[in-house]
């Protein structure tokens, strides 16, 4: 689910921290300033509030211009963040910054700060015609200072908010926002980036390592706010991604939001990242540091919902502005969030100005867009009387489909290998069909149908796998709909569901046994994968936003056995073009036998274009031994053993490594190899043809 309920490896070396921009120092406003809402003083304060202010040189609105605005209202604004928001500025030949927010049911905004002590009456803002933007400068400001807007509702109340378009933020628990110059990073990633607009993402290999940064690795794991730096993170990271073969990571809440519980998916700073691990250029700087050792990044979206934190953008200026005024569409009553209002152009341009800015600022590779399907459906989580049907009396947001095909075309549009990603629970057609062909132009959608049967199979005693054995089959049924992507993410191991391991039956050396079999499917399966961190070494509990992963596990035997194997399929798979080339397309796929339910053993085929370098897969996920195991295969010739249950096979070991073709029908093939299987035995083979 979409939302989050309240609630020292051996393979990685400690590198020295390279030369970042560091931090500005947190500056502390003063507590009685805090409060979220505020009345005016005095009448006369009122007044001052909605007077229009003397006209002069410093108040003409020399920043957002007409156009600006224009774009801005009409929602194409698609650099929006260049204008609104905090920015370094010169009027009238003296330096400060120039502020910018839209307010459009406010009677007044200021600036407060520490340079005004927080005084809301020290620094109003132009209201700019027609457009419900106010505009303003502060003469001397500097990078790193904190600010909040203070904005005076049509009742006469002053809400004191963040920017909805800072760049960077206080930590928390503090909440307001700071200034932060993003311009002048130094990039070093061109090769990167053009060899990615040069590709085709769906002949690739993908390989995602899906990571919450603050419980990855901590420099003191006793204490949970000893958080590393994005430096640090990405020199950490980009070894042990490398080390184990992984083609991408992608990134829990990195916009800025308050409650740690929520991991990042009630964001109330969606232009910043956040202040929990650096400043935004330490974050540019991580992903540029991927980049150079080839790991791609991939960022969690929220589009969908945002918290009511008063300091946040839940009735902004005193009334609905980025949410849907009508509670049966602005409220999700599962959550207790507020939802974006999609039938606003200034909501859409903050929400696609937002997407962009990840792209072209940060230069991540792909957003995985969270709970698309709450967005989709006007009825999701609701009961009857607690929603609006569309105008053709449907459950389909309409606004929300339109915002999806805008943004999505505009992505595509780019050329330049960028993805984005659906998380998308239901059956919704044409998910990753292009916008001119009626979808919804999604790149990818991760494949939640598949991790439901794989799961529910997976954690059965193996005596009733016979009786459940199109779990394990059914997905390839559906597996060209779509673009996929096999998903055994964070909300898989949280909230009681156990970890993976530990969703194994038998004993503890069954359970290492089944993983192995379980991930060995997964990933001869079509579709791209993504495994969560802490997955891959089988950690025993589950996840804790808090504690930091439990890498002293990969030096206990079991664990490391299933680490390496992890490992080993990891570069099987990014070397064999078999494995991932083909996804989308029946020519890349074949059963061999699919129906041998009652011994509950998979085989087939997968192939690459070329159909030189074919490989088989055979998985056996009952304890019982098939020393008279044979498999059917396409023709003649020699099949070389590439991993067993152990790992890759090493040809010049004991175990036999190339296995002859021989005469005879088996699985309604002419030729077959024999291969003694053992218990839970797994075996990949490769071949021509």
């Amino acid at each position: 689910m979409a939302v989050k309920a309240k609630t020292g490896s051996t393979a990685v070396k400690k590198t020295v921290k390279p030369a970042a921009p560091k931090p500005a120092a947190e500056k502390k406003k003063p507590a009685a300033k805090k409060s979220a809402v505020k009345k005016p003083q005095t009448k006369a304060a009122v007044k001052k509030a909605e007077k229009k202010p003397e006209k002069s040189a410093a108040l003409d609105p020399v920043f957002l211009t007409e156009y600006d605005r224009y774009l801005f209202g009409k929602g194409r604004d698609y650099k929006v963040y260049q204008k609104m928001g905090a920015h370094p500025a010169v009027l009238d030949g003296k330096k400060g910054w120039h502020f910018a927010v839209w307010a459009p049911h406010a009677k007044a905004v200021s600036i407060v700060c520490d340079r005004n002590d927080w005084n809301p009456e020290a620094n109003y803002m132009i209201p700019l015609e027609k457009s419900g933007v106010f505009e303003g400068f502060i003469e001397g400001m500097e990078e790193g200072e904190a600010y909040k807007y203070a904005i005076t509702t049509k009742k006469g109340d002053i809400l004191y908010k963040a920017d909805p378009y800072a760049f960077h933020a206080e930590l928390r628990p503090a909440n307001a926002s700071k200034t932060a110059d993003i311009c002048g990073y130094t990039w070093d990633d061109q090769k990167w980036m053009k060899e990615r607009s040069e590709k085709n993402t769906f002949e690739q290999p993908m390989a995602i390592y899906e990571v919450h940064l603050g419980s990855w690795k901590k420099y003191d794991k006793d204490d949970k706010d000893s958080f590393m730096s994005y430096t640090d993170l990405a020199h950490e990271l980009a070894e042990y991604c490398n080390w184990m073969g992984y083609t991408h990571v992608e990134l829990m809440g990195i916009a800025e939001y308050p409650f740690d519980g929520s991991w990042g998916y009630q964001v109330t700073g969606y232009y910043a990242p956040t202040s929990r691990y650096g400043t935004p250029k330490e974050f540019m700087y991580m992903v540029d540091y991927l980049h150079t050792k080839g790991i791609g990044v991939i960022l969690d979206w929220v589009p969908a919902h945002f918290p009511k934190d008063a300091h946040g953008l839940a009735n902004f200026d005193g009334e609905a502005t980025y949410e849907y005024a009508d509670p049966r569409m602005g409220e999700h009553p599962d959550w207790g969030t507020k939802c974006f209002d999609y039938s606003k152009h200034e909501v859409l341009n903050f929400m696609i100005g937002n997407a962009l800015y990840w792209y072209d600022e940060y230069h991540i590779d792909g957003l995985r867009v969270d709970a698309v399907a709450s967005m989709l459906y006007l009825d999701y989580g609701r009961k009857d009387g607690e929603w609006v049907p569309n105008k053709y009396g449907g459950n389909g947001n309409l606004d929300a489909i339109e915002f999806f095909k805008h943004l999505n075309s505009v992505i595509r549009g780019r050329k330049d290998g960028a993805i984005i990603i659906a998380e998308e629970s239901t059956a919704w057609p044409k998910i990753t069909t292009r916008p001119e062909e009626d979808g919804l132009g999604f790149t990818y959608k991760w494949n939640m149908g598949w991790m439901h049967d794989f799961l529910d199979y997976m954690k059965l005693d193996p005596y009733f796998r016979k009786d459940n054995h199109n779990k394990m089959t059914f997905g390839m049924s559906y597996a060209t709909s779509e673009k996929f992507i096999l998903v055994l993410s964070h909300d898989e191991v949280v909230h009681l569901k156990c970890s993976m391991i530990n969703k194994m039956p038998g004993y503890e050396v069954d359970k290492f046994a089944n993983l192995k079999c379980g991930y060995f499917f997964m990933f001869g399966h079509a579709g791209k994968k993504l495994l969560f961190m802490g997955q891959d070494f089988a950690q025993y509990h589950e996840w804790d936003e808090n504690v930091e992963l439990d890498w002293w596990l990969c030096d206990q035997p079991l664990n490391r056995g299933v680490l390496l194997f992890v490992k080993d399929l990891l570069h099987i798979y990014r070397t064999h073009p078999a494995m991932y080339e083909l996804d989308d397309s029946w020519e890349g796929f074949e059963w061999v036998n699919a129906d041998d339910r009652d011994r509950s053993i998979f085989s087939f085929i997968r192939r690459d274009r070329s159909k030189k370098k074919s490989l088989l897969f055979v998985v056996n996920m009952t304890p019982m031994e098939r020393s008279d195991y044979m498999v059917g295969v396409p023709a003649k010739g020699s099949y070389k053993l590439l991993l067993d249950e152990y790992g890759a096979v090493d040809p010049k070991g004991v175990k036999q490594a190339v296995y002859k073709a021989e005469k005879g029908e088996c699985d309604k093939k002419d030729y077959h190899i024999s291969y003694p299987l053992p218990p839970y035995g797994i075996a990949m083979f490769e071949f021509n043809g």
